[in-house]
Formats: structure tokens, C-alpha cells, sequence
């Protein structure tokens, strides 16, 4: 799921019982109301993780978009798919 809005991530991981890792949930704190640049960083972790799913052999990627195409065409492109 790409991380476009850090408290709807935050929630929506408290109602199915996963953890942000702290990593995370530092640096999106540190970007407070600097939503672009939030989501710039969302962005990037998201497609890193996707590269390294691929490269160990995953045969594809499903991605819940919760109606947000954006975020997820983002991480598309910095794969280059």
C-alpha cells in the first residue's frame, strides 16, 4: 500500500494489527505538514521495497490503492513499469 497520508496509514495499521516499522514512523513525523515531501519519501520506501520483492522472486505486485491511483502510478514509475 503506498503511504500517501501518514495518519490514514497509522489507522488503518492499528485496525488490522500491523506494526509501522519505527524507521518509518520517525521520518514521516519529521516531515509534519510538508505533505509533498511526506509523500515523496512514502513514495520511495514503497518502490524499494517492491524492487527488492522482485528482485527475490516475487511474480507480482498487488497493491491496495484505496481509491488513490496517484500514489501508486508514482511507485509504478520509479520501478519503471
Amino acid at each position: 500500500m503506498p503511504i500517501a497520508n501518514f495518519s490514514q496509514l497509522r489507522r488503518f495499521s492499528e485496525q488490522c494489527g500491523a506494526e509501522i516499522p519505527r524507521w518509518i514512523s520517525r521520518r514521516m513525523q519529521a516531515y509534519g505538514e510538508d505533505v509533498d515531501s511526506g509523500r515523496a519519501f512514502g513514495t520511495e520506501v514503497v518502490a524499494r521495497l517492491c524492487q527488492r520483492l522482485i528482485e527475490g522472486g516475487a511474480p507480482g505486485l498487488h497493491f491496495y490503492t484505496l481509491n488513490l491511483a496517484k500514489p501508486t502510478t508514482s511507485v509504478l514509475k520509479l520501478l519503471q513499469l
